[in-house]
């Protein structure tokens, strides 16, 4: 069983499951070490490797020196709360990120995802759920690993050029003018979508619809945030970027001209 009351917010790596390849690792961090235990059972049966840390300021530092598969954040913490913790993440890191929130915390919840959190799980949350999620946000990021050969073997698509942007779906990288963009899987399903089909206008509810599963609901304003975002990642290697347009009242498009 994991340990899920280390001292002073060190992490706890897991043990308990025979090691197997390409097991994933998911690192929880939240200052209830209840919560930290069941989560970390729970995925432990579920054949990942778990993690834990009780405050932010320890798991940054463990999330950027040794990154996991996935994380899972609480909002409410002491030293460094979620939304901090995400917001300095971001600064270094694209790892898949999951909110833990409760239902009076909905507008942490949507600043987690305009800051760049990939999902979101309201408390109390089942079980079933929390792993569903996983998966489909494990199976879209893998692909940041998969080779070439991998690629071809598995059918996945080829990259996508649009004048100065490479887009390769099938490993989850962004180049523009041959320069390296990171970003989240949230962010590059959001320009993919406006890339497949440069100068057509894609309403905020299409991009939501390219980004996010069925079962999560966002203000349509996130999409906006996500855009900043984009803008300000592209402008880091190309302060002259202006490829994704706005068209005020209907959504966005990506110019490749």
């Amino acid at each position: 069983m994991v340990d899920a009351s280390p001292p002073n917010g060190a992490e706890s790596d897991s043990q308990t499951q025979p090691q197997v390849e390409q097991q994933k690792s998911i690192a929880l961090v939240d200052d209830d070490r209840n919560i930290l235990t069941t989560l970390s059972i729970s995925l432990q049966a579920e054949g990942f490797a778990t993690r834990v840390y009780t405050d932010g300021e320890t798991a940054l530092k463990a999330l950027l020196d040794n990154p996991p598969d996935l994380a899972i954040f609480d909002i409410k913490m002491p030293r460094m709360d979620g939304l901090h913790l995400l917001q300095a993440l971001r600064e270094q890191s694209s790892l898949p990120v999951i909110f833990l929130t409760s239902k009076d915390e909905e507008p942490d919840e949507a600043l987690g995802l305009a800051l760049g959190a990939d999902d979101y799980i309201t408390k109390p949350f089942s079980q079933r759920l929390l792993v569903a999620r996983i998966r489909a946000i494990l199976r879209r990021s893998e692909l940041v690993r998969a080779t070439p050969e991998e690629a071809v073997q598995e059918n996945l698509p080829e990259p996508v050029v649009r004048g100065r942007l490479r887009l390769d779906p099938a490993r989850h990288l962004v180049d523009w003018d041959d320069k390296p963009v990171s970003l989240t899987v949230t962010e590059f399903l959001i320009l993919e979508a406006m890339a497949l089909r440069p100068g057509v206008v894609k309403s905020r509810n299409q991009l939501m619809d390219a980004a996010y599963s069925d079962d999560v609901y966002v203000d349509d304003r996130t999409i906006d945030s996500h855009i900043k975002r984009l803008r300000r990642k592209f402008r880091a290697v190309d302060p002259e970027f202006a490829a994704i347009d706005t068209l005020y009242g209907a959504g966005y498009s990506f110019s490749d001209g």
